[in-house]
């Protein structure tokens, strides 16, 4: 396929910005540098239009083809930020922020659709416009969500989305998708019980917290194996135990619980909110105490839209000669807000044998460079063929 060669020469350009953005990477909406970088490279490539600070931080490029007969309008998505982990690579191009690293490879996304912008600029060979998109903020911050808010699928008359993720494990330059839901939502729940404290000798004369919380952990599980259609996914978990004394001597008046759960369909989410609230209630009565929850709702479940899926396989099948059926990911991706906007599909791409995702070993494989840059172009030309 053409745009494979075309990539294949881009590719050393096209490591060489992804490398610089890992070396300096960027947490949340504090990406300024990496957007300032992307902002440059897309006036450099002669897009139609540039625009930064949408959705804060979030950086929007116009390409149109050669004709627009149709008015079809195709938005491509890459995220652009880091996480707040200390980068243990040893990679001549590591992290030079301490406590910040691209362990998530938002790096090589936002590299890969700048490669694609570039060739689709050169090139125009399409019947319509294409909208990349540079959004801050997935690692927690709901940049996608921000920059649905600050109306950007309307402002550009988007009709379709489509993103991309490397996938650790997976051959390298392979994909795989699935329709439907794909990633999990992602909900956190903060649970703080409150007792009477006093001496660990005398516990007659306590509301012991921490046995409050203990039995809360454990019923907690019963949500996924005694409520839950065994069929529809849910994940809860406590993550953090907090009381509000470190003596060992001491019962806590305090005990403050922290947790995250993961489903894959509204009405599952609804049932987990309603059980860890009501469980909670329920076994702070039986001991005498009082507890508050308080239930964040993150991202939402995100769902592939079928036609959208099944294109986007075909298109991979023709950079790759294959498209597997991915498996359902508890992980969360806020591409889920603009699935929600706008019909569109989410990808992943393989990364070959490297350490998995928000790990401080991982690294961004390069080798992948051409197969999902020629997956984004393949999109645009095959969606808004040339008129």
């Amino acid at each position: 396929m053409p745009v494979k060669n075309r990539f294949a020469e881009l590719q050393d350009e096209i490591t060489a910005w992804r490398r610089d953005m890992h070396e300096n990477p960027e947490i949340l909406f504090e990406t300024h540098r990496t957007s300032a970088l992307v902002a440059e490279r897309l006036a450099e490539f002669g897009c139609d239009e540039v625009v930064t600070g949408i959705g804060r931080t979030g950086v929007v490029g116009v390409i149109k083809g050669k004709t627009d007969t149709a008015g079809k309008v195709v938005g491509l998505r890459a995220d652009m930020d880091a996480l707040p982990i200390h980068e243990q690579t040893g990679l001549a191009y590591a992290s030079k922020t301490a406590g910040a690293m691209h362990a998530c490879g938002h790096d090589g996304h936002t590299a890969m659709l700048l490669g694609a912008a570039k060739y689709l600029s050169e090139t125009r060979n399409f019947d319509g416009t294409v909208v990349v998109i540079f959004q801050p903020a997935e690692e927690g911050g709901g940049g996608g969500r921000e920059m649905c808010e600050d109306g950007m699928m309307d402002r550009w008359g988007i009709q379709e989305v489509y993103g991309m993720h490397n996938w650790p494990g997976k051959p390298v330059g392979s994909f795989s998708i699935r329709a439907g839901a794909f990633f999990a939502a992602t909900d956190q729940f903060d649970i703080t019980f409150e007792g009477r404290g006093g001496h660990a000798a005398k516990p007659q004369e306590t509301v012991d917290t921490t046995v409050m919380a203990s039995q809360a952990v454990l019923a907690l599980q019963t949500i996924a194996s005694r409520n839950a259609d065994p069929t529809d996914q849910v994940v809860v978990s406590v993550t953090s135990f907090e009381t509000s004394s470190k003596a060992f001597n001491v019962i806590p008046q305090r005990v403050h619980l922290k947790g995250t759960v993961r489903t894959m369909s509204t009405g599952m989410r609804d049932l987990a909110e309603a059980r860890i609230k009501s469980i909670c209630s329920g076994v702070a009565n039986t001991f005498g105490g009082t507890v508050d929850v308080t239930y964040h709702r993150g991202y939402p479940v995100m769902v592939n839209h079928d036609d959208q899926t099944a294109f986007a396989a075909e298109v991979a099948k023709s950079v790759s000669g294959a498209c597997e059926d991915a498996p359902l990911v508890m992980g969360g991706e806020d591409f889920a807000f603009m699935l929600e906007e706008r019909p569109g599909a989410y990808i992943l791409v393989g990364n070959g044998d490297s350490a998995s995702v928000h790990h401080p070993e991982y690294n961004f494989n390069d080798d992948a460079i051409p197969a999902g840059c020629s997956w984004w172009a393949e999109i645009v030309e095959r969606r808004m063929p040339a008129a």
